[in-house]
């Protein structure tokens, strides 16, 4: 009997574990689930949904004497751990009212409909506990399991006679505990496949918008017009799947590529609503349908559309557009390829506006953002990020963060001054993201002395950081070290960057820091001769602001120590770890 039941049971998960397949396809339900903070309306939604599902587990249950042995907590359980406290319980009532009422198994039908809701209640509790976990899957399993032991004990406290009661939880408990915990695995597994491909899909969009950056850098360097906003409209347009590319300025359109290109025509005024939103507030709009777009056009094809503000040092300028051929066609990757890419051309805008002053400053950061965003940096943290998809999400979202921290950093980087902290933030983020990649061949430590606060250059640790993995720490295949320490002596603050790498000769030294003479390779190698060309920007600006400059000591084969002071005054701390 006991096999026969837990055979039925694995019959009838299927038809739940095909609804939950199905539904996990769609967008809609990837839209929901991927959603940072549940709304009011998303809350309704999900528990309607999950709750739903409780009911189908009753209907596919099978008949035990006068109850049911069915899989109605999986809906239950995993509406509280994906939706919450509110998702869990309002799924849970919904689910355990219907039990109630049902005519079938009157027999528990008081005591299974308590135990629905309380599994609910305990689930959605239980939400930041398992997030926590790396195993969410088996967690949520071993939660089930003690949900449905509280829903037996309930059936021996409420059902009655006794008797009957102990017989049916002798019967049920064990084939129910074995087929809901594997379907609340399974369908956690299924919704955190959704998060990982949308984090796949994020690391391509990544990887697309700064190869579209790269090849629009020299095009926007001298500035947006007709001519340059055409180019760039073009690039997107050929690297993209959307069907149209617009760019404007504050009151005409400045160039148009793809579908309605026939009407859509530079020197145009702006006549699409959103887009003056845009313009007037700063923010993004998303038009839906064509209603949205307000073409004037009757033969027009585009039928949603995302705009863009650009900045240039705060002050908004124009727009970038891009549309689809298709209602509700912009997609959340989508969303946020406009986005970076809005940000990467305001950036790129603003590097053309500066002042004859900083030139040679913003040339240099400029090679230094490049080597920094080199495609075989990027290709290897891409793929590294992606490695980690598959075998740690977390991790993954974690390096994805950092990646998005240190581009953001790195491009927005056009102060004279930054704190600290920040810099310091910046380069831990390229760290973090080299030390997955090297995995157990390179370890950071940090001494960073509490209450340091000054203000720095930007984009002054990166280049030296660089330097000793590249140069120092590459060749190394175990036990590679790299130090980063800040101590306060007086009115100063000594910034130290030691490696335990293969080091450098005198000769190399003397060269690496001459500003007439070429860079040694040695000091240099696996960078394409960039990192020289950061250092000597490192020890340039030091002279120019402080008379100062970069000691190195080095010696082949036993690492390289660099280290340089700068005066303590105004700035914020860097926090305690």
């Amino acid at each position: 009997m006991l096999l026969d039941l837990l055979g039925s049971l694995f019959n009838k998960l299927g038809v739940l574990v095909l609804v939950a397949f199905v539904l996990s396809r769609t967008r809609f339900m990837k839209d929901y689930l991927l959603k940072d903070k549940l709304e009011r309306r998303d809350i309704l939604l999900f528990s309607l949904i999950f709750g739903g599902l409780g009911i189908v587990g009753t209907y596919t249950g099978v008949q035990v004497d006068d109850a049911i042995a069915n899989s109605r907590s999986i809906g239950v359980v995993v509406a509280g751990l994906f939706g919450g406290p509110w998702v869990g319980t309002l799924a849970g009532v919904l689910a355990g009212v219907h039990r109630m009422l049902l005519p079938e198994g009157r027999f528990t039908a008081i005591a299974c409909g308590i135990s629905t809701i309380i599994g609910g209640v305990i689930a959605g509790n239980a939400k930041r506990v398992i997030d926590r976990q790396t195993n969410r899957w088996l967690w949520g399993g071993l939660l089930t399991i003690l949900i449905e032991a509280i829903q037996m004990g309930i059936i021996l406290l409420i059902a009655r006679p006794f008797e009957s009661a102990l017989h049916l939880v002798k019967l049920i408990f064990l084939p129910m505990s074995v087929i809901n915990s594997a379907g609340t695995a399974a369908f956690i597994l299924l919704i955190e496949q959704i998060h990982e491909e949308n984090e796949r899909a994020a690391a391509v969009k990544a990887q697309l918008a700064l190869n579209i950056a790269t090849k629009t850098l020299p095009i926007l360097r001298n500035g947006l017009d007709k001519a340059s906003a055409q180019e760039t409209a073009d690039i997107i347009l050929a690297s993209t799947g959307v069907s149209a590319v617009s760019i404007t300025d504050r009151t005409h359109i400045l160039a148009h590529a793809g579908v309605g290109s026939d009407h859509h025509r530079p020197d145009q005024p702006i006549h699409t609503e959103i887009t003056r939103k845009a313009i007037e507030t700063g923010q993004v709009f998303v038009a839906h349908n064509r209603e949205g777009i307000e073409c004037r056009n009757p033969g027009c094809r585009l039928q949603s559309a995302i705009v863009v503000p650009l900045l240039m040092r705060d002050q908004l300028i124009g727009t970038l557009k891009l549309y689809q051929s298709r209602a509700n066609g912009i997609s959340s990757s989508e969303t946020e390829l406009a986005k970076g890419l809005g940000h990467l051309f305001s950036t790129q805008l603003e590097l053309s506006q500066l002042t004859h002053q900083r030139e040679l400053l913003a040339r240099t950061e400029l090679k230094m953002l490049q080597a920094q965003i080199h495609p075989h940096f990027l290709f290897n943290a891409l793929n590294t990020i992606i490695a980690f998809c598959r075998t740690d999400a977390p991790r993954a979202r974690e390096l994805l963060t950092k990646l998005s921290f240190y581009l953001r950093t790195g491009f927005k980087t056009t102060e004279e001054f930054v704190p600290f902290e920040q810099e310091l933030q910046h380069v831990d983020s390229y760290l973090s993201i080299e030390e997955a990649r090297f995995s157990d061949r390179l370890k950071v430590f940090y001494e960073i002395e509490d209450d340091i606060k000054c203000m720095v250059p930007p984009l002054l640790l990166q280049p030296i950081v660089e330097n000793a993995l590249k140069h120092g720490l590459s060749t190394l295949r175990m036990d590679g070290e790299l130090r980063i320490s800040a101590k306060k002596e007086g009115d100063e603050v000594l910034i130290r960057i030691s490696d335990n790498g293969k080091g450098m000769s005198p000769e190399q030294v003397r060269r690496l820091l001459d500003p007439d003479g070429e860079a040694p390779k040695a000091a240099v190698a696996g960078n394409g001769g960039h990192t020289g060309i950061g250092l000597r920007n490192v020890q340039a600006r030091l002279q120019g602001i402080y008379h100062t400059g970069l000691t190195i000591e080095s010696e082949e084969g036993a690492g390289t120590n660099i280290s340089f002071r700068l005066p303590l005054k105004g700035g914020y701390p860097w926090p305690s770890k």
